[in-house]
């Protein structure tokens, strides 16, 4: 039978013990998954009931439940996510039943997910839809640190799947980690909105946390990467060199550089409020003008595919890279490996490096620490130093008293 996506891992966990035998007796999960019918990309992660057609969401609604949703059997929530999940709210109010977990994901989908960045809305509904199957059944207090310990050891085992014909590797220890932080956080709200007292796991299960990336890009593969020669005046490998001389002079974060545009250069400098944390510390930043600074801005502009485009870094219709709807960044993601495939081919370097690499080298390379935390934007200079500040500090030897 052909694996499904990212439903194959689960079909893999045989938990030991007590939750191997609620997997197998209460919810017969391979019987389920043989059976249903297999949901449409577009409606998976979403609430139950939930569809996505005709470019709106819509709400099948249950037999004999017509006369609270104006007597339609589908009622229309909304054109966007946030617009579906405000109508919903106002429909059903808080008396729906939240015994189970996958009633608190139904309520987590619609409270919260929505009001997230879109990048982090797509990895929940993700998360979301390999987690139901396995706890949804549970009630919060049925939940135990042995559950999290177990789904955590099953899931962290890469496995190979097909999708579409098409194989794909899933599962690993980042993904374990990252599910279980949701579901965690669901079960927080759980407790914010009252519906249990308690986290049944937060504080009593300790995961090792994730390695921070080392990797530091030397001066030497950074003239590598510009001196690669350039087949078109505009776009592709030239656009690429000006923002990487770019993210180098400012340190921006890859979301905040594509959707810089030609309004945020002001005459005092770069305005930019970072986008990640635009929702909670608001937090703005203005990269003042230097000659070199300068020079790069007219170097980009000169590079890209359309003059008139908005964008300092656009299409050749002169549209952003950055997807507001996915929040992801798909085609410029794809030039860029693109590009670095090429300096590996040429052996201009050995090994790759990626977006992030460079923002930390930004990093790295300030005359401080204090420096590298405003060029960042980040409120917590521990985040800076723990994460983006990878070059080797130099020590002077101790005196030798003989």
């Amino acid at each position: 039978m052909e694996v499904l996506s990212y439903y194959g891992i689960i079909l893999k966990i045989s938990f030991a013990a007590r939750l191997g035998k609620i997997l197998e007796s209460r919810f017969n999960l391979i019987g389920v998954l043989s059976m249903a019918r297999k949901r449409n990309p577009e409606n998976k992660g979403l609430p139950n009931r939930w569809r996505f057609t005709r470019n709106a969401y819509y709400y099948q609604v249950p037999p004999g439940h017509e006369k609270q949703w104006d007597g339609k059997k589908t009622f229309r929530l909304g054109k966007s996510l946030t617009d579906a999940s405000i109508a919903w709210a106002k429909r059903v109010g808080r008396t729906e039943k939240t015994e189970t977990i996958d009633q608190l994901f139904d309520r987590y989908l619609v409270d919260v997910v929505p009001f997230k960045a879109a990048a982090s809305q797509v990895k929940d509904r993700q998360y979301a839809l390999i987690l139901r199957p396995v706890f949804g059944h549970f009630k919060p207090h049925e939940l135990h640190p042995h559950h999290i310990y177990k789904y955590v050891d099953k899931r962290s085992q890469k496995t190979t799947v097909t999708d579409g014909g098409r194989e794909k590797t899933i599962g690993g220890k980042t993904s374990a980690r990252r599910e279980v932080a949701l579901l965690s956080h669901v079960l927080t709200k759980a407790v914010e909105w009252g519906v249990i007292h308690r986290h049944p796991f937060k504080g009593e299960v300790r995961l090792s946390g994730e390695k921070n990336r080392t990797r530091y890009v030397e001066d030497h593969e950074v003239q590598a990467a510009l001196s690669l020669p350039c087949n078109r005046k505009r776009g592709s490998v030239a656009m690429i060199q000006g923002y990487i001389k770019l993210k180098l002079l400012t340190g921006m974060a890859k979301s905040d550089l594509l959707r810089l545009k030609e309004t945020d250069l002001k005459a005092d400098g770069i305005h930019n409020q970072r986008h990640k944390t635009a929702g909670t510390t608001g937090k703005k930043t203005i990269y003042e003008w230097t000659d070199e600074l300068k020079k790069v801005i007219a170097e980009i502009k000169e590079v890209r595919p359309i003059d008139i485009s908005p964008f300092l870094f656009c299409t050749r219709l002169g549209e952003g890279y950055y997807d507001e709807k996915t929040g992801a960044a798909s085609g410029w993601d794809s030039m860029w490996q693109r590009f670095m495939n090429k300096l590996i081919e040429k052996k201009k370097i050995e090994e790759r490096f990626t977006d992030h690499d460079l923002r930390a080298k930004c990093a790295s390379d300030a005359e401080s620490l204090e420096h590298a935390q405003k060029l960042l934007a980040h409120s917590d200079s521990r985040t800076t130093k723990r994460i983006y500040r990878r070059k080797p500090e130099r020590v002077k030897p101790g005196r030798n008293s003989s």
